[in-house]
């Protein structure tokens, strides 16, 4: 049997120690953000009341190497009984493309929120919290005359009354493919 000598085994309780520090660390580091993390920020998002009336958005979408590939506005409208809403979006897309997504949303006691649209292959999981939204769905979406299952992760912040910020991650079999990044503004009504 090899015995180490005292100086090595000083060199193995410090690596030791230092892998014992370092793998927590990364660990943390990997970890996704959850809504509970902003559950102290203010303003609080309620999609009920933020949502209500007319809004205008402005967006751009780039690839995974952080290259814009298209840039829309988006005109929409939005209202609300009890817990159950519309939200019509209207798609200007800077190449002269127009689409329409129709969101049906339903808000639940606990800060969660579902949603329907025809293009949404089965039904969009939020939950909010503070002054976040996460948004979980997945789009069909037309490329080059087929159609793919984009899953959307998708996080809104309120900033003020009037302002939110919208960052959503898109990806295929695990695989970032992109994002979407919105600023949303409310219109005078």
């Amino acid at each position: 049997m090899t015995r180490l000598s005292e100086p090595g085994l000083r060199r193995l309780r410090r690596l030791a120690a230092g892998f014992a520090l370092t793998v927590p660390l990364l660990l943390t580091a990997c970890a996704s953000p959850t809504p509970a993390d902003y559950a102290a920020q203010q303003p609080t998002l309620d999609l009920r009341q933020y949502f209500n009336g007319k809004l205008l958005a402005h967006g751009i979408v780039t690839d995974r190497g952080g290259k814009v590939t298209q840039r829309f506005t988006v005109a929409l409208t939005g209202s609300w009984q009890g817990d159950e809403g519309t939200l019509d979006e209207q798609f200007s897309y800077a190449d002269g493309r127009r689409e329409q997504r129709i969101w049906k949303l339903t808000r639940a006691s606990d800060g969660r929120y579902t949603g329907r649209a025809a293009d949404v292959l089965g039904e969009a999981r939020g939950q909010a919290a503070g002054n976040a939204l996460n948004w979980r769905y997945t789009l069909l979406l037309p490329v080059d005359g087929r159609t793919w299952e984009i899953d959307f992760d998708d996080w809104m912040f309120l900033v003020d009354d009037q302002v939110m910020l919208n960052r959503a991650v898109m990806s295929k079999f695990g695989i970032r493919l992109g994002e979407v990044l919105l600023s949303f503004q409310r219109l005078p009504s």
